[in-house]
């Protein structure tokens, strides 16, 4: 590989820059999901807190669901009955 150019060294540090962005993003996103789940520990509904952050309420409520809910219900259990195949003659 040659002599990198001008072109070649601004590819480059757009993906430096990118990549900063990209992990800047994520601690970002991994702070406000922290604070929503301490939002609805602390009785804070989606509702309102879907006003102060510009997401849907469902988005939130995913993010962040209600601890008491997740608490109260059971654990769903699944029970797939299979047919064994026919025997073949």
């Amino acid at each position: 590989m040659g002599a990198m150019d001008t072109l070649d060294m601004e590819i480059q540090d757009a993906a430096k820059k990118r990549k900063r962005a990209e992990e800047a993003f994520n601690r970002a996103d991994a702070e406000l999901r922290a604070l929503l789940v301490k939002g609805r520990a602390e009785g804070k509904g989606p509702s309102h807190m879907a006003k102060l952050t510009g997401f849907t309420r469902e988005w939130v409520a995913k993010i962040a669901p209600d601890p008491k809910a997740a608490a109260a219900q059971p654990k769903r259990k699944v029970v797939v009955r299979r047919r064994k195949p026919a025997a073949e003659d």
